[in-house]
C-alpha cells in the first residue's frame, strides 16, 4: 500500500488515478478532512477518542465502513493514544463499529541516533499491543519502522515498514543495505565564460581568481533547493556541541560544492547565488547545453521544479 503524511498527498494520488490502498499517517478531527478521506477510500489513522467517534459518525452517514490504523504515541508527543490510554483504545474500537481497524503503529523520535530510546519505544509498543490482544483486539498489520529504524533494526520490521526518506535518497544513518540515491537536480550549462586573474566571483567577494580561468554558468541556486539545509533546531548542550564539531570539520576539510558535467565532477566557485552557480571547468571542453547534475536533498527542491521519472 501507499502511505502519505497529508491529505493533500492523498488527493494527488487519487487524482492521478491511483486506486491502490492509501494510508494517511496523520490523525485528524477536522470533519471536512475525514469526509473526504472516507469518500475516497483512504485508510484513516485514529489517534484519539474524538477522531474515532467523529469518523464513525461520518461513516454511518455515508453508509461506509472505512479502514483505519490505530496510532500509538510511544514518546513522540504528536498523534496517538499514550500508554495511559490503553483502555481508551479498547473503548474507541468497541464503540465505533463502523470502522474496520486493520492496523496499529507508532513512530520513532530518534531512531537515527539513540538506540536505547528507540528500543524503549519499541518495547512500549509491544506491551500495548499485547495488552490489546489480551483483550481480544488484534490487527492484521503492525508497523513501527521509519527509514532509519528500517536500516538499523531488522528485528523491528514486524509485517510492514514505512520507508519514506531513504526511498528518495535521504539517509540519516550508515547505508548498510546498498540503497542508491534515485533523485538529483538536473540543469544545462547556460554560458561558457573566460574570467581574468583577480576577478571576484559571486556575492560578498569571498572568491577571487588566482589566474585566468574558464567557467560554466548553470542556472541552479538556492531557490531551486540546492545547498539548502534545515535549521539547527535542537538545543541540548550535546546537540550544540555536535553542531560545533561538524562545522569545524567542514571548515578544516574546506569542502566545496560539487556539480557533475559529462560524468566529471567540478567545484563551484564563489558564493552560490539564488538562481545561478559558477563552475570551474578546469579548461575542459564543456559546452553550452551540456547536462549538469547536482546532488540535492529532495525535500528542499522547490515544487515549481518539474519532476521527471525515468
Amino acid at each position: 500500500m501507499f502511505a502519505v503524511a497529508t491529505i493533500e498527498e492523498a488527493k494527488i494520488l487519487r487524482k492521478s488515478g491511483i486506486k491502490e490502498e492509501i494510508l494517511i499517517l496523520s490523525s485528524t478531527c477536522l470533519q471536512e478532512e475525514i469526509e473526504w478521506l472516507i469518500e475516497n477510500n483512504v485508510t484513516l489513522t485514529i489517534g484519539s477518542m474524538q477522531a474515532a467517534s467523529l469518523a464513525n459518525k461520518i461513516a454511518i452517514e455515508k453508509n461506509k465502513n472505512p479502514k483505519a490504523h490505530i496510532k500509538i504515541d510511544t514518546g513522540f508527543g504528536r498523534y496517538g493514544f499514550t500508554e495511559n490510554e490503553k483502555d481508551d483504545i479498547i473503548k474507541a474500537i468497541k464503540e465505533n463499529k463502523n470502522i474496520n481497524y486493520e492496523g496499529i503503529f507508532t513512530h520513532f523520535s530518534i531512531a537515527f541516533y539513540d538506540d536505547k530510546i528507540t528500543k524503549n519505544q519499541f518495547n512500549k509498543f509491544q506491551e500495548i499491543t499485547k495488552y490489546l490482544e489480551d483483550n481480544n483486539i488484534t490487527f492484521n498489520t503492525k508497523h513501527v519502522c521509519n527509514s532509519s529504524a528500517f536500516i538499523k533494526f531488522p528485528e523491528m520490521h514486524l509485517n510492514a515498514v514505512r520507508v519514506g526518506s531513504c526511498f528518495v535518497g535521504r539517509i540519516s544513518v550508515e547505508n548498510k543495505i546498498g540503497l542508491k540515491q534515485i533523485g538529483y537536480l538536473e540543469s544545462k550549462v547556460a554560458e561558457i565564460r573566460f574570467l581574468p586573474k583577480g576577478q571576484n566571483v559571486g556575492y560578498s567577494n569571498i572568491y577571487k581568481t588566482k589566474q585566468d580561468i574558464k567557467v560554466a554558468i548553470v542556472p541552479v541556486g538556492h531557490s531551486d533547493g540546492f545547498n539548502v539545509k534545515s535549521d539547527k533546531d535542537m538545543f541540548r548542550s550535546i546537540d550544540k556541541l555536535r553542531y560545533l564539531i561538524n562545522d569545524l570539520k567542514s571548515f578544516l576539510k574546506k569542502q566545496s560544492l560539487k556539480v557533475t558535467i559529462n560524468n566529471k565532477t567540478y567545484n563551484l566557485i564563489g558564493r552560490l547565488g539564488m538562481y545561478h552557480s559558477t563552475v570551474d571547468i578546469k579548461g575542459d571542453n564543456v559546452k553550452v547545453g551540456d547536462i549538469a547534475k547536482y546532488n540535492v536533498n529532495p525535500i528542499y527542491v522547490d515544487t515549481r521544479i518539474r519532476r521527471e521519472y525515468r
